[in-house]
C-alpha cells in the first residue's frame, strides 16, 4: 500500500518521523520539535519498522529526520526503500559523516526524485533544525500539483499562444557596494484553471515536444519590453535570460534578438543571455554562430549553472562568454563545506583570469553573503536577496534593500570564536 502524498495546509499536524539508533538523540529531537509546535512526532530506532509506517494506515508523514548510520537497514537503503513506497514528503539527512559523503547522499537523493531539505550535521542545533523546517513549510506553499499527470503538450503550446505565460524577476545585487544592477527573468505559468505553475512542471514538455524555441522567444521577448519600460521610468538595469543550446540552435535567433530589442528601443548591452546546456549538442557549429553574432552586437553572454551539466571548460575556451554564474550547488553552505569551497574558489579565480563578471547564485542566508563578501565577488543573487517577484514588487524590494543595506549589510557582520 502507498500512502497519498501530504496535504500542505497545515504542517504542525502532520507526521513527522525520525528515524535514529541512539535512543538520546530520537528524545532530543522529539524536545526540539516539540518546543517548535510539531508535536506528530514518531521515533524509530531501526529502519525497518519506518519503512512499514509508510505502509500502514493513516495520514502519511510530510518530513523524516533519517540517519545514515544505522544498524540492519542503513541510511541509503532506507532511502531505496522510501522511492520503492512512492514516499511524497520531504526529507532531510542527520549524519556526523563528513561534508563530502552528506553531499554524495544529498546527490543520490535528488536523483531517486525525492524532495530534500538538505542535510543536518549531528549534534542538530535548535536554530539550525528551525531554519529547515520552515523550508519545509515554505516548500509545502509551493504549487506542485500532487497526483496530477504532466501537463499535455498541447495544454503548454496553447499556453504560450494565448500569452498565458508572465516574467518574474529576481534581482542582483553588486557584493561589494549593495548597489541594485539588474535582474534575472524566470517565467511562470498563469494557468486558468491551476492558478500559478513553476517551470519545473511545464519546461521540461517544452523542451520534449518541439516549444522550447517558442517558450524561450514569448520570454525574450516579454522580458525586452519590461526593460523598456524601467527605462522610460529612468531605471537603468540589466535584464538576465535564461536561454539553451537548443534555441541557439536556431540560426535566425540572434536576428529575433537583435529586431526585438529595436522595437523597443533596448540598447543591446541592456541584454544578458544566459547559456545553459541541459544535454550535449552534438553539432555546436550553429550555436557557435548564433553566439558570436550575439557577442559581436554587443549582447552579454553568461555561462550559467557552471560546473554541472555539460558547463564546462571547453565552452569557456570555445565561446566569447563576459559573465561567469557559479551554481547555487557551489555557493549555499560554502563558509561550512571545504569541498565546495574549494571549488568555488577555483571557478572565481578561472572566470577573473578569464577578465570575466561573476555572479554567485543561491545566496541563501547571511552566512552566504558574508562569505562572498570576502572574495572578490562581482554580484549576487538569491533568496537572501530577494525571492522572484512580478516587475510591480521590485520597486518596494528596492526600498526595503536599500534598507537592509544601510541598517546592517553594509557593515560585515561581527564572527564569535
Amino acid at each position: 500500500m502507498t500512502l497519498p502524498g501530504p496535504a500542505v495546509n497545515d504542517h504542525h499536524s502532520l507526521p513527522i518521523l525520525v528515524v535514529d539508533d541512539e535512543p538520546l538523540i530520537l528524545t532530543a529531537m522529539q524536545r526540539m520539535l516539540a518546543r517548535m509546535g510539531y508535536s506528530a512526532v514518531e521515533t524509530f530506532e531501526r529502519g525497518e519498522p519506518a519503512l512499514a509506517r509508510l505502509e500502514s494506515d493513516g495520514v502519511a508523514p510530510g518530513l523524516i529526520l533519517l540517519d545514515l548510520n544505522m544498524p540492519g537497514l542503513d541510511g541509503v537503503e532506507f532511502i531505496r526503500g522510501l522511492v520503492d513506497r512512492a514516499f511524497a514528503g520531504h526529507l532531510v539527512i542527520m549524519s556526523g559523516e563528513n561534508e563530502r559523503v552528506l553531499h554524495s547522499v544529498d546527490q543520490l537523493v535528488r536523483a531517486h526524485g525525492i524532495a530534500e531539505l538538505g542535510h543536518l550535521v549531528k549534534p542538530v542545533r535548535p536554530e539550525v533544525l528551525e531554519v529547515v523546517l520552515s523550508n519545509w513549510v515554505a516548500k509545502g506553499r509551493e504549487n506542485r500539483r500532487p497526483g496530477k499527470a504532466p501537463y499535455a503538450p498541447e495544454v503548454v503550446r496553447t499556453a504560450i499562444e494565448e500569452g498565458q505565460l508572465t516574467n518574474f524577476y529576481q534581482p542582483k545585487v553588486s557584493v561589494a557596494t549593495g548597489e541594485f544592477v539588474g535582474v534575472e527573468a524566470l517565467v511562470r505559468w498563469q494557468h486558468p484553471a491551476d492558478g500559478m505553475v513553476f517551470p519545473d512542471q511545464f519546461i521540461g514538455v517544452a523542451e520534449s515536444n518541439g516549444l522550447i524555441d517558442a517558450l524561450t522567444r514569448a520570454v525574450v521577448k516579454s522580458a525586452i519590453s519590461q526593460t523598456r519600460s524601467w527605462n522610460q521610468d529612468g531605471i537603468v538595469r540589466r535584464m538576465a535570460v535564461n536561454v539553451s543550446m537548443d534555441n541557439l540552435a536556431s540560426l535566425d535567433f540572434a536576428e529575433f534578438v537583435r529586431s526585438a530589442t529595436k522595437a523597443e528601443n533596448v540598447h543591446p548591452p541592456s541584454i544578458q543571455l544566459e547559456v545553459t546546456e541541459s544535454r550535449l549538442m552534438q553539432d555546436l557549429r550553429g550555436p557557435l554562430e548564433t553566439l558570436t553574432r550575439l557577442r559581436l552586437h554587443r549582447f552579454g553572454l553568461s555561462i550559467d549553472d557552471f560546473g554541472t551539466g555539460h558547463s564546462s571548460l571547453a565552452q569557456l575556451r570555445d565561446i566569447p562568454f563576459d559573465e561567469l554564474k557559479i551554481d547555487r550547488s557551489f555557493v549555499h553552505g560554502v563558509a561550512r563545506n571545504e569541498t565546495v569551497r574549494a571549488i568555488y574558489s577555483a571557478s572565481l579565480s578561472l572566470a577573473k583570469q578569464l577578465h570575466m563578471q561573476i555572479v554567485a547564485e543561491g545566496v541563501e542566508d547571511r552566512e552566504d553573503w558574508e562569505f562572498l563578501r570576502g572574495t572578490g565577488c562581482d554580484y549576487a543573487q538569491g533568496y537572501f536577496i530577494g525571492r522572484p517577484m512580478p516587475a510591480a514588487g521590485l520597486p518596494e524590494w528596492h526600498e526595503n534593500w536599500r534598507a537592509r543595506w544601510a541598517d546592517e549589510l553594509q557593515t560585515p557582520m561581527k564572527t564569535t570564536e
